[in-house]
């Protein structure tokens, strides 16, 4: 029985075949938990072109091991506990409703991954297009089902994990309604590590599911080549600064990269064509002038010019 891929309906898009490559642009915690800087990197990603943001929502006390509460760290804030710190950048109600507003008026679409159950829930309220689990939830399988109870799409990225676990996964899940992700889990990731020919190997696994590429690495060269192997939506995180304080910051693209990116995607999806050979109206001219044997494709003898 011959499989394609079944279309995702992620909002007002398609995510799939034949539909434009769904473009996420990953803030995540680079907000370091400002709203204006939130805003700022909004109005970037729409600048650019991006269909998504996308943020990370947890409950530090689920999410942190008890071990860890208590470790002190230096900060932008000062010295603090890994939690208190944990909680300094994570999101509340009044922030995410004013996300959400602001997110309408820019004429953007976002979602975020969450972390616990109880974040989903969270998420939930503000009716986000699809819900994403991270790689390092792929395994998580509470979570994973409390994502799918939502009735939304679900996006999972497959880094950090072993091919069996990715078909545990999708097998525990079903493939309806699924959008799988690429991705080496390495911030920054070195170019040698990011094995896009995954790609095609989770295209034959599963035929009928999405497949797109979540990168982390510096530079846009993988994205681009990942979107010519038929990744159909593509995630990178996005910074204002790659030298601002924060863990993924050096791995995030800036937003005249992120326009450059998205532009360049946009191109190359029209550059793919169909794969039907054919002679196009620009080439006639050139084919006139510069042809000394003029083909009669098959029927009759071939006329020599001059």
């Amino acid at each position: 029985m011959n499989q394609s891929v079944v279309n995702v309906e992620v909002g007002d898009r398609l995510i799939g075949k034949g539909e434009p490559v769904y473009i996420i642009a990953e803030i995540g915690i680079n907000h370091n938990g400002s709203l204006e800087l939130a805003k700022k990197l909004i109005d970037g990603a729409a600048f650019a072109g991006a269909d998504a943001v996308k943020f990370q929502k947890r409950t530090p006390e689920l999410c942190v091991p008890r071990e860890q509460w208590d470790v002190e760290r230096d900060t932008p804030w000062g010295r603090m506990t890994y939690i208190e710190y944990k909680h300094k950048i994570e999101f509340g109600y009044d922030a995410y409703a004013e996300i959400d507003e602001y997110c309408r008026q820019r004429g953007i679409a976002w979602f975020a991954s969450c972390w616990d159950e109880p974040s989903v829930s969270f998420i939930e309220a503000f009716a986000p297009p699809l819900h994403k689990a991270a790689s390092a939830s792929l395994t998580d399988f509470p979570l994973l089902r409390a994502m799918r109870a939502t009735g939304k799409p679900l996006m999972l990225s497959s880094g950090m994990s072993e091919m069996v676990e990715i078909e545990t996964a999708v097998a525990t899940l079903t493939p309806d309604n699924l959008l799988l992700a690429h991705s080496t889990s390495a911030y920054p990731c070195p170019v040698d590590n990011l094995n896009l020919r995954m790609i095609h190997t989770l295209q034959r696994r599963y035929p009928t599911i999405p497949i797109g590429y979540s990168g982390h690495e510096v530079g846009l060269a993988p994205t681009w080549a990942a979107v010519a192997m038929g990744a159909t939506f593509v995630e990178r995180h996005i910074t204002l600064d790659r030298a601002m304080w924060g863990s993924d910051q050096a791995a995030s693209v800036e937003i005249m990269g992120l326009h450059h990116m998205v532009r360049n995607i946009r191109d190359i999806e029209q550059s793919l064509g169909d794969g039907v050979k054919r002679v196009y109206a620009c080439e006639l001219s050139a084919r006139s002038k510069l042809r000394r044997v003029v083909s009669t494709n098959g029927h009759g003898r071939e006329a020599v010019k001059g």
